[in-house]
């Protein structure tokens, strides 16, 4: 038996017959603009709560359905500016009504 049964460490970083050194790689995200379908909302306020920046907050204004969907949070600098948006796309895996997407920035361009 042996070593059939462990798992060679330096195997595990392998990628198509390169090994990468994950310490050193430096990961950079993409930058996306967040898109919010306002008639789609149904207010449940998702998409605000698990944004890791923050970036979400409840508008004052009513959708067709009757219901506050969320906007870019106001920077006092920037206006309604969705350049802290990291990419994550929580906000678009956990809207329950497919009303938020984020789009690369080249597509916006």
């Amino acid at each position: 038996m042996g070593d059939q049964g462990c798992i060679n460490m330096e195997s595990k970083y392998k990628y198509i017959g390169q090994k990468i050194n994950v310490k050193q790689k430096k990961w950079k995200t993409q930058h996306q603009f967040v898109r919010i379908i306002k008639d789609r909302c149904k207010g449940c306020n998702l998409c605000i709560e698990f944004c890791p920046e923050g970036i979400l907050e409840v508008s004052e204004e009513f959708n067709a359905k009757g219901y506050h969907p969320p906007r870019i949070r106001e920077s006092f600098k920037r206006g309604y500016d969705d350049r802290a948006c990291i990419g994550c796309e929580y906000c678009a895996l956990i809207c329950p009504e497919f009303a938020i997407y984020t789009v690369p920035e080249e597509e916006t361009a």
